[in-house]
């Protein structure tokens, strides 16, 4: 009897060392994986330190103007999706997949009951127009149809609003008015610090059926007016 019960203690004792040989091979094997195993490279994260301050061009292109979609984003059904207002009320990041059927099919209507961050109701006599800010569709109205939506709105110049962000626009339009085709299109309004007023917006847009063919481009463009120093911590402004 005792003989036996020395033999199974023996058996216990060979089978756990085997398991914690086994077990040790393969925490060695894991480690040495982990160190050999090949960094993955970070893209560039695009803030107002890296981005060049502005020279008197409208916009500048942001990663080669080659937009940061996913393959995923290419196979989503056909969507909208607007980020809630942050703790200062200010609009984030807008998001669709553009097509015929999110295009408007009636007349735009009034937005004046809007005020986003930094609004202020100023004119000057050097300014297309007189008014100094408008309420600029981070997605415009003619993609979406979205209007009177206050995550879809913020205060930008003129100069911004009817230049280089509805080129752009018209460009997303025009292919898919000639194409029947989609385009992911992403706006990203960038703020320094608690401003109220957005530096100026990166706009990212890709066409869906050929995958960044005939539309593809990655710019940011600057909430400026030449000739009015303005202060984008409240949306003050003088002359300059």
């Amino acid at each position: 009897m005792a003989r036996r019960s020395k033999k199974k203690k023996q058996n216990i004792f060979i089978t756990t060392l085997i398991v914690l040989i086994f077990l040790c091979i393969a925490y060695q094997n894991e480690i040495k994986e982990f160190l050999t195993e090949p960094l993955i490279e970070t893209k560039e994260t695009y803030t107002l330190e890296n981005i060049p301050k502005y020279n008197g061009n409208a916009y500048t292109e942001i990663n080669n103007n080659k937009p940061d979609f996913t393959d995923e984003d290419y196979t989503k059904e056909t969507f909208e999706s607007y980020s809630a207002l942050d703790s200062l009320n200010r609009a984030g990041r807008a998001f669709a997949k553009v097509g015929k059927e999110t295009m408007p099919t009636i007349e735009r209507g009034s937005i004046g009951m809007i005020k986003p961050t930094g609004w202020h109701t100023i004119k000057y006599d050097i300014v297309s127009g007189k008014y100094l800010y408008n309420r600029c569709h981070l997605i415009g109205y003619q993609l979406t149809g979205e209007n009177a939506n206050e995550k879809n709105l913020i205060t930008c110049t003129r100069q911004m609003n009817t230049g280089a962000m509805l080129d752009f626009e018209n460009k997303v339009a025009n292919y898919i008015d000639e194409t029947n085709n989609h385009v992911l299109y992403r706006v990203t309004p960038i703020y320094e610090s608690n401003n109220l007023l957005a530096s100026g917006v990166q706009i990212e847009a890709s066409s869906v059926e050929d995958k960044c063919g005939k539309i593809c481009f990655n710019v940011y463009i600057y909430n400026v007016q030449d000739g009015i120093t303005i202060d984008y911590t409240n949306g003050d402004s003088h002359l300059s």
